[in-house]
């Protein structure tokens, strides 16, 4: 079977890089390597690992995916992202017949609380199945990241999060935490790559992973063609950002979880800014409204109807 070498660009710069810098730092270095060659063996290989661990901090890259095999797509492959020593775990399936040469659009989910972990599969519960399902007909780069219990997609008062009548107060001020910053640098990475079509990165999340979009759409601005938010939450003094992006927002009216009030006020902020925000208020869902959202016949058709 063929093996399909998708990162083979990044795999050469990422190895030029290396070469590069542990050129300059073996140069820097070899005055005293050849002094400790001479007399003291176990010095010398000390400092040879030193300037390793040095060349691997300067180029500061991520470790992405490895090879694909061609019978594996059509289906959600385990993945790992690594950056100076923090791990993201993720879920990502290509389209059936995957092909290099085709320019593809990429599909970012982030999950609710719920789903948090570290099994790298749990983020899969929701929404997972209906991309799957529906491969043939809208052919994507689909992505689950999954965010560790310790931490959250989107800056928020934590102990809100954890009490009956939820007040979510989002820090804008705060640099994004783990999790969304790991997120963020590998759709940075995956964008350069050379069948990615720029034009067409959607976001999508329900409940924390909704406020997560939020959250996502203004720390990378200009980037994502359309998003969708499901019972989420966000900051509305944001609206201006906001509305440079067709959103369109889900809610269960009866949601004594995440209050269908922010997606409200969301929506009013946006349009007012002259924003494409529409809103969809199931009267009878609580919580879960992302089981209406998901059976709506236009959700993908809105969804990768947009490009920038």
């Amino acid at each position: 079977m063929k093996k399909v070498n998708i990162h083979a660009d990044w795999n050469r710069s990422f190895l030029q890089r290396l070469s590069g810098c542990f050129t300059a730092c073996i140069d820097r270095y070899k005055p005293r390597m050849g002094m400790m060659m001479k007399n003291n063996f176990h010095t010398c290989h000390a400092l040879i690992v030193r300037v390793l661990r040095i060349s691997l901090v300067l180029i500061s890259v991520p470790i992405l995916i490895q090879d694909l095999s061609a019978q594996e797509t059509g289906e959600y492959l385990e993945r790992s992202y690594i950056q100076t020593g923090d791990t993201l775990l993720y879920r990502i399936m290509y389209p059936r017949h995957f092909d290099e040469s085709q320019p593809y659009p990429v599909v970012l989910f982030l999950h609710g609380r719920g789903e948090s972990g570290k099994d790298n599969r749990a983020q899969l519960v929701h929404g997972a199945k209906l991309f799957r399902d529906s491969i043939e007909q809208y052919p994507a780069i689909v992505i689950f990241p999954q965010c560790p219990y310790d931490d959250y997609w989107a800056r928020l008062d934590q102990d809100a999060y954890t009490q009956k009548n939820r007040q979510f107060i989002f820090d804008q001020e705060a640099e994004p935490g783990v999790s969304m910053r790991l997120v963020m640098s590998l759709m940075d990475s995956l964008k350069q790559l050379p069948y990615i079509d720029q034009s067409r990165l959607y976001v999508a999340g329900l409940s924390m992973g909704g406020m997560g979009t939020w959250d996502i759409l203004w720390r990378q601005r200009d980037t994502y063609a359309a998003a969708i938010s499901i019972c989420g939450a966000g900051p509305r003094q944001l609206s201006e950002i906001y509305a440079e992006t067709p959103v369109w927002l889900f809610h269960g009216a009866k949601d004594d979880v995440v209050s269908p009030k922010y997606s409200i006020g969301l929506t009013r902020g946006i349009q007012q800014k002259g924003g494409k925000a529409k809103l969809t208020l199931y009267p009878d869902a609580n919580h879960n409204s992302w089981d209406p959202a998901f059976s709506d016949p236009r959700f993908l058709s809105w969804l990768f109807s947009h490009s920038k």
